[in-house]
């Protein structure tokens, strides 16, 4: 079957002055974030299609086949958030500082059909994602039962502990208090009393030991260290956590489905090791969710009992633990087959000649595989140009990048923090303006007092490792992101001599003489590095011209920090989403749900009332994508509309207000 007559279009992003001024008219409104109960809007996003006239056909004579999965290692990035925090009447001016999607080479369309507006994320529970995994099917929340173990302790030692005396073991676990012991008075005393307490100190605060003491007439339980500092660290670790108390029958891995509401994966482990007083690092994932949306997915915790668990959702906001199970493994990064998002655009403009077409060309066709807007950070400065300079070896340039003070949309202490540093350039001066010190302007000014301005590289290297290669992944994407537009804007929608392909996992040049056996959804492009190969056309002279213009070079990619180090991927040009499925939806009052969630439906509510008519129509869209593929991406290719959150706060929102 032929698919001919497909034209790329080029996005016009520059909006007049009369749009400017008809934006700055209409200022983002800022909703509050609701907890997991009230699902009241926060922060949509509308977006309207801005377009030049169609290209020339850019398909011709392609093939529609089955598109090979994608297998992909970059999972787990962190990517880094700005904040929305700020007058609101000025937010809009204040985002007039971000990125556009020209600024990270997103230049190009695939589809002909002509754009329409619509908002994304009004209610982030318009976007919802459900991980796909590795046995291929989704993750639900269906289930909030706990596996029956005999070694569990009872339920009751929740409870048994009092505020003040939970904070004591706390103290005493962590060797914050002068006593060597803490000592709990045992009311109403009986023998099943006391082995309550004795269960409840052992399973809530690993490390700690009990013995019954009697003093003036009263029992007494007394908490101890059964060893030093050395052996509770030993205790602590993600390879060897409480090793004293784990049943030999049962999995050292509990696996549970974690379903959570504006919340990104690391604060949700974060809370929970927060909680449960452990580690961040005993958990483990497939790969990291959206936060402005509801996700399910799966996690693995090394030795923590599933009753554990289960009593968080009693205190816990934003979040639901099920589906509870004990395993021998862990879960990998990048192990999971992919995503599957169901997405509600509401107040949508298209005709429905416009949707359908958009639609099927979604599903037949595809989108531009491009890293989102995400993937370069939210703030006056980009994450690209800090990987830049650690590229570039100019570690001055780093610290400057991070630390500077930027215009737009941030936090008020961070700002203060920056204006520290601009003025006395001194660490722990600047430091001391920041409340939370775990982000990474905080891990920086700590690594620059401990280290010294004149070692940078030991001080940035106290960042976590993940959170510094996203800098250096943020510059490979900028690239590819800039190359891919390039090769469409070259070459079309075809395979064509010269292109790359993968075969069992190794990079090959089409030829001549079988380029036909080939259609643009088999190309793939370089992510630079050491260990790639680049097209053998016009378009590797130009990843050799744009890494020559930032003084990299394409034949050394290879740093003298070997964490720095490029080794390169390959990344296909297009992808075609599958389990496509929409409908349109009419509806009246957009704060009601027009689908219910994994949730919803384990607390009995009724399904989602879908009315027949309506004072406006909103389309639900359904689809599965690949590891490392961006939803909005997808989302952007049917809009037709810049996501960038720039572009955004300068439409026309009067829909908002």
């Amino acid at each position: 079957m032929e698919a001919g007559n497909i034209d790329t279009i080029s996005l016009k992003r520059p909006l007049s002055e009369d749009d400017n001024a008809k934006a700055d008219e209409n200022k983002r409104q800022r909703f509050s974030e609701e907890p997991l109960k009230g699902r009241e809007n926060p922060d949509p996003i509308t977006v309207e299609a801005e377009l030049e006239p169609p290209g020339k056909p850019a398909l011709e004579g392609s093939k529609n086949e089955t598109l090979p999965t994608e297998e992909s290692s970059e999972q787990g990035e962190e990517e880094l958030e700005g904040s929305d925090e700020g007058d609101p009447e000025s937010f809009a001016d204040m985002m007039k500082h971000g990125l556009t999607e020209l600024d990270v080479g997103i230049t190009k369309f695939v589809s002909s059909h002509k754009g329409f507006s619509g908002i994304l994320k009004e209610r982030y529970s318009d976007f919802v994602v459900h991980e796909i995994g590795k046995d291929g099917r989704l993750v639900h929340l269906d289930d909030f039962s706990v596996p029956v173990v005999d070694e569990d302790p009872p339920e009751v030692i929740f409870a048994v502990l009092s505020a003040e005396e939970k904070q004591q073991l706390e103290d005493l676990q962590l060797f914050k208090n002068k006593e060597g012991s803490v000592a709990i008075e045992v009311i109403e005393d009986t023998k099943e009393k006391r082995t309550v307490i004795h269960q409840a100190v052992k399973s809530l605060f690993p490390g700690l030991e009990t013995k019954t003491e009697e003093r003036d007439g009263k029992k007494y339980i007394v908490a101890y260290h059964a060893a030093g500092k050395k052996a509770l660290a030993k205790v602590r670790t993600s390879t060897d956590p409480r090793k004293h108390s784990w049943p030999k029958s049962r999995g050292s891995y509990c696996h549970f489905v974690l379903y959570k509401e504006n919340k990104d994966t690391m604060d949700a482990i974060n809370v929970l090791s927060k909680f449960l007083r452990v580690k961040p690092n005993i958990f483990s994932y497939m790969g990291t969710k959206d936060k402005r949306a509801i996700t399910v997915q799966e996690i693995a915790v090394l030795r923590i009992t599933a009753q554990r668990l289960a009593h968080l959702n009693k205190c816990l906001m934003n979040f639901k633990l099920g589906n509870f199970s004990y395993k021998n493994h862990p879960l990998k990064l990048g192990e999971l087959q992919g995503n599957h998002f169901t997405v509600v655009l509401r107040n949508i403009t298209g005709t429905e000649d416009q949707i359908q077409q958009a639609m099927l060309s979604l599903r037949d066709i595809g989108f531009i595989n491009y890293y989102g807007m995400q993937r370069f950070g939210t703030t006056a400065v980009p994450t690209y140009q800090v990987g830049r300079a650690i590229l570039q070896n100019n570690w001055n340039e780093v610290m400057d990048l991070i630390l500077k003070p930027r215009p737009g949309a941030e936090k008020g202490y961070l700002v203060k923090c920056r204006e520290e540093w601009a003025k006395t350039k001194d660490p722990a001066a600047a430091l001391k303006k920041l409340p939370v010190k775990r982000c990474v302007e905080g891990q920086l000014l700590r690594g620059l007092s401990k280290y010294g301005l004149k070692n940078i590289i030991s001080a940035f290297g106290i960042i976590p490792r993940n959170n510094r290669l996203m800098y250096i992944h943020s510059y490979q994407s900028y690239v590819w992101n800039n190359m891919v537009s390039k090769r469409i804007e070259e070459y079309g929608l075809r395979a064509v001599p010269g292109d790359l392909v993968l075969k069992g996992g190794t990079a090959v040049y089409i030829e001549e003489a079988d380029v036909d056996n080939y259609t643009i959804h088999d190309v793939v492009m370089p992510l630079p590095g050491f260990d790639v190969i680049y097209p053998k056309h016009k378009i590797g002279d130009a990843y050799r011209e744009i890494l020559a213009a930032d003084n990299l070079d394409i034949n050394n990619m290879k740093h003298k920090i070997r964490d720095y180090s490029l080794s390169g991927a390959y990344r296909k040009i297009i992808i075609r989403p599958q389990n496509v499925s929409w409908e349109m939806v009419a509806y009246d009052d957009p704060k009601i749900p027009l689908f219910n969630t994994d949730l919803d439906k384990l607390e009995g509510k009724p399904p989602a009332v879908i009315a027949s008519e309506g004072k406006y129509k909103a389309l639900k869209i359904e689809f599965s994508l690949p590891p490392s593929t961006y939803a909005t991406m997808a989302i952007r290719e049917v809009l037709k509309m810049d996501t960038s959150i720039k572009n955004q706060t300068q439409l026309n929102t009067v829909w908002l207000r």
